[in-house]
């Protein structure tokens, strides 16, 4: 299997290459590429893109609608960590833990989901199939890796905007009073949760932490339950680490896959209305490991790409670029 890794200099980009041999994939050759060639990756272009039955794309939006549209054209498996097709009604949306089901063989573009979103969800997902969800609230604590490498690299040095402060802005506002992230996080949510209904507000803030975003969640449940049986199904769930007593933290959780969830409590006495502190890597479970983990499903399911001519237009099969 030929897979390239487009923005591969980027941080998503960097996780994605680690994740892919940490897992095993079996990729027979690995090609690295951004917007400018550099240290033996490669500048990206259809025609580079040509040999590569699938493509991940840790890039920006620019580069997804640009280059993504010619890869499913001639059958290539695009998975695309970028915003530009998340809500298409034609696509999935998949967490593997959640909703591996809505794949089907038809399916070659594989958006995956905004970090803070899939967080969440791995975590609401067991009290939705428990006791139902009635509405959400969630106040997110960010990561600084994902405003991007250049935000990361700032941090490290102690500079930026993030140093030192709490910044309750992540993305654009919109007219609605509403930024960016919040409305993905709520679309995107209700998405991966098949609750296209389901109320749900969040407030989306910048922290000074490296790469682990936490979430407060206030939820309320359809039906009458308890904190006990919900605990119950957070140790059952996949992809869950849940903690019955003490903490957790971003800095515990920060290179891992898991999501952790910590401190469920009821509102007194009340059957419906519970709080949860959750907490996951934004680089990995947010973003690679689960653009990763939807190849594996694919690999599992004998789903590949479809037979197409590998060779660049008008000329034999070149040399391997990259590395693997």
């Amino acid at each position: 299997m030929n897979v390239a890794v487009v923005g591969a200099t980027g941080a998503v980009g960097e996780t994605i290459v680690r994740v892919l041999r940490e897992r095993k994939i079996p990729v027979e050759r690995l090609g690295l590429f951004a917007s400018h060639a550099r240290n033996g990756v490669l500048e990206t272009s259809t025609e580079a893109l040509r040999p590569f039955e699938t493509v991940f794309f840790a890039g920006s939006d620019e580069a997804s609608s640009e280059f993504v549209p010619p890869i499913l054209e001639r059958g290539g498996v695009v998975i695309d960590n970028s915003s530009t097709y998340r809500m298409r009604a034609d696509v999935p949306l998949i967490v593997p833990e959640i909703n591996a089901q809505a794949i089907q063989s038809q399916h070659r573009l594989f958006p995956v989901g905004n970090c803070t979103a899939i967080i969440l969800c791995v975590a609401l997902a067991p009290v939705r199939d428990t006791a139902g969800l009635r509405s959400v609230n969630v106040a997110t604590y960010q990561a600084i890796s994902g405003a991007g490498r250049a935000a990361l690299e700032e941090f490290d040095a102690g500079e930026g905007a993030f140093v030192r402060n709490v910044v309750p802005k992540v993305g654009d506002f919109g007219d609605d009073g509403y930024s960016g992230e919040e409305t993905k996080v709520r679309d995107e949510t209700r998405k991966i949760l098949d609750l296209p209904g389901l109320p749900l507000y969040a407030t989306t803030v910048r922290v000074p932490v490296r790469t682990a975003h936490s979430e407060a969640v206030f939820f309320e449940t359809e039906r009458e339950t308890s904190a006990e049986q919900l605990a119950a199904a957070l140790e059952r769930a996949p992809g869950v680490v849940f903690h019955r007593s003490g903490i957790v933290t971003p800095r515990d959780v920060e290179g891992t896959d898991d999501v952790h969830i910590a401190r469920l409590r009821s509102a007194g006495d009340d059957k419906r209305h519970f709080q949860m502190w959750v907490v996951g890597d934004q680089l990995r479970k947010g973003a690679a490991t689960n653009a990763v983990q939807i190849l594996e499903l694919l690999i599992a399911r004998g789903m590949r790409a479809s037979p197409f001519d590998l060779r660049p237009a008008g000329a034999p099969q070149g040399p391997s670029t990259g590395s693997g």
